[in-house]
Order: C-alpha cells, then sequence, then structure tokens
C-alpha cells in the first residue's frame, strides 16, 4: 500500500472514530437483552485469579472432547449469561456439528486481556456501589455513571488471557478431559478483536480463530481515544489501566500489529465485518442508527487489517463482507453459522 493510500486509510479510520465517539455518547450499540437460558448448557466454575469465574458448556453431540471452540462476548459482557446464549442459539446448532462450545462468562470492557491495574480514574479507587456488569448491565449512555461505581475489573485487577490460556483450559482438560490443543476462539466486535490477539499469541492452543465486526487496528490514529469512550459507555472502564498511552502492551493487543504472527502460525481465520446497512429486521431507532456507525468503524478497521494480512501474503483468512448488516447479534449469530463448516476443518 503505498502513502497516499495508507494516509488515506487513516483519515478514514480517525473520521470513523470521531463518529463513533459520538454514537457511544448517544447510546450503546445494542438493546438491553433478555436472559435466555439454555437448560442444555452446564455452568462450569473455575477459581482464577480474578476470582471464581463462570463458564457456559455446551457438549459435542457424539460426546466427543477433542473439539473445542470458545464464544467470546462484546464489550457489554453481562455477569450472568453471555450473549451468545441469551441473543442467539448456536450453541445448538454448533454440538450438532460435534463442536463443544465453551462459553466464557462476563470480562465487560476487557478486552480478554491481562490488565496492568484495576479500572480507576484519576487514582479514585471505585466505590462498592452498582455493579457494572449486573444481570441488567449497562444501559444505552448510562455508562459513565458507573465509572466511580464497584464491579469486575474494579476491586481486583482482570487477568482474562491468563484465565483463558492457562486456567480455564486446565480446568476443562483436568475435569472434562477437553483438548487444550487445536481449540477455536471466536468472538464478536471486542471478543473477535481478542480471538485473533489470543490465538496469535498462543497458537498452540488455537489452530482457529473468527472475529465478526471486531476492532482490528486499534493502533490507527483515533482509536484508542473512541475505545476510551466505548469504554467509559460500557461499564465505566479506563482503558489507561488496561494499557498506559504508549505501553508496548497495546501494540500486543492490535490484530494488526499481531498479523505476521498469524501468518507465521498458519491459525486458519474466519474474519468478517458487515456494511453498516440495516437488514430488514432492523427496525428504525436509535440503536439500529448507532449499530450502523459501529459497523461502518469495524469495516474500516477490518478492511485495514485485509490489506496488512495481504502485504504479508496470507494465505490462511476468509474475510466475509455482507452486504447488509449492523454492530447486532443478528449479524453476528449469521456469522457464526456461515462460519461453522470453516470452524468444523480446522479444529480437533
Amino acid at each position: 500500500m503505498n502513502a497516499l493510500n495508507r494516509r488515506a486509510l487513516w483519515l478514514i479510520t480517525a473520521a470513523f472514530a470521531v463518529v463513533a465517539q459520538t454514537l457511544f455518547l448517544i447510546g450503546g450499540s445494542t438493546a438491553p437483552a433478555r436472559a435466555a437460558f439454555d437448560p442444555a448448557g452446564a455452568d462450569f466454575w473455575v477459581d482464577s485469579s480474578m476470582g471464581p469465574i463462570e463458564s457456559r458448556v455446551f457438549r459435542a453431540a457424539d460426546g466427543n472432547t477433542s473439539r473445542v471452540v470458545y464464544a467470546l462476548d462484546g464489550m457489554r459482557a453481562r455477569e450472568d449469561l453471555s450473549g451468545w446464549e441469551i441473543d442467539t442459539d448456536i450453541a445448538r446448532e454448533f454440538t450438532k456439528w460435534n463442536i463443544n462450545v465453551v462459553m466464557p462468562v462476563g470480562g465487560q470492557s476487557s478486552f480478554y486481556t491481562d490488565w496492568n491495574a484495576p479500572s480507576s480514574f484519576l487514582g479514585v479507587a471505585p466505590g462498592s456501589g452498582s455493579t457494572a456488569g449486573s444481570a441488567s448491565g449497562s444501559s444505552s449512555g448510562s455508562g459513565g455513571l458507573q465509572a466511580l461505581s464497584g464491579g469486575p475489573g474494579k476491586s481486583y485487577t482482570y487477568k482474562w488471557e491468563t484465565f483463558l490460556t492457562r486456567e480455564l483450559p486446565a480446568a476443562l482438560r483436568d475435569r472434562l478431559g477437553f483438548a487444550t490443543q487445536r481449540n477455536g476462539v471466536f468472538g464478536l466486535s471486542m471478543g473477535g478483536s481478542a480471538a485473533l490477539t489470543l490465538a496469535g499469541d498462543h497458537p498452540g492452543q488455537f489452530s482457529f480463530a473468527g472475529s465478526y465486526s471486531g476492532y482490528l487496528n486499534i493502533s490507527a490514529p483515533g482509536m484508542r481515544e473512541a475505545i476510551r469512550v466505548a469504554m467509559i459507555d460500557a461499564g465505566g472502564y479506563n482503558v489507561d489501566s488496561m494499557a498506559a498511552p504508549w505501553d508496548p502492551k497495546w501494540l500486543r493487543i492490535d490484530p494488526f500489529v499481531a498479523a505476521p504472527r498469524l501468518v507465521a502460525n498458519n491459525t486458519r481465520l474466519w474474519v468478517s465485518a458487515a456494511s453498516g446497512l440495516p437488514t430488514a429486521t432492523d427496525r428504525p431507532s436509535i440503536t439500529t442508527v448507532n449499530g450502523m456507525g459501529l459497523e461502518a468503524l469495524a469495516l474500516v478497521n477490518t478492511r485495514a487489517f485485509q490489506v496488512r494480512m495481504a502485504t504479508l501474503g496470507a494465505q490462511n483468512v476468509h474475510y466475509d463482507f455482507p452486504a447488509y448488516g449492523i454492530h447486532a447479534w443478528n449479524n453476528w449469530a449469521d456469522q457464526a453459522l456461515r462460519m461453522l463448516p470453516d470452524l468444523s476443518a480446522n479444529i480437533g
């Protein structure tokens, strides 16, 4: 990519980042959901450095323990159920394909990485007020009110990478016999970004990674501040507690920077982002408008990642860019089902 095109791409990304900041202040990316508990899933609690963490486990139809995939949530991840269980029925389809599905619960605004410190602002320790990750979640536009309240990742330091790559797989192996190699991992938005960086850093564990509407170029101009506003809105979290400005960790959790590792590892990837144009089922609302803008930003990030991978000669990635779709669960559920055959062929 020549200097002119690179500059144009950065300018577009920065412009969309400004739009995203406005959208986050207006409202959230999705409407509050009603919990949809699936009795086919089993509660799986693991003691961790963050305390007891719950996952929901859905067993493969044939009872195998070698085919395992982790489904990561988005920035508004709740403490009662994963959004994948609340808003989709993908577990039912994945288990029919003889895949064990593990849905970690929680991790709001965490990017599923190990933070440097508990989330706080201006050195003020969060109080013991309303819990940011409660079952009701963060409603649109209200997250800033939770900046000084208690909650997950505030009274302790988020250590989600450690949990997902050491503590959880070890417990799944010891208690259920699950394989800890050639697993898959996928996620939406924040979870999509994390899926790619986790796979880049842990190739022995993850042979497949999928990103839907992920922010895959977070070191681009304006992206840190867009994420800052997003984290404030999604539970009142401080991005500087995750990784301080100019901290090398920021580059480590950027899929754009992880691209050479993903190519060298030959990790099979499924990467998607929709156009931001609403589908027939996306009713006119402020939520739809916000979802359009957020998906447009994800698309710009994902296209930048595609260019980066192309310059590296990558042959290990499938891209899917639907003509319609916003930053919403109907889009991500469709992507999961389209990805399923590719996932099945590249794990276990």
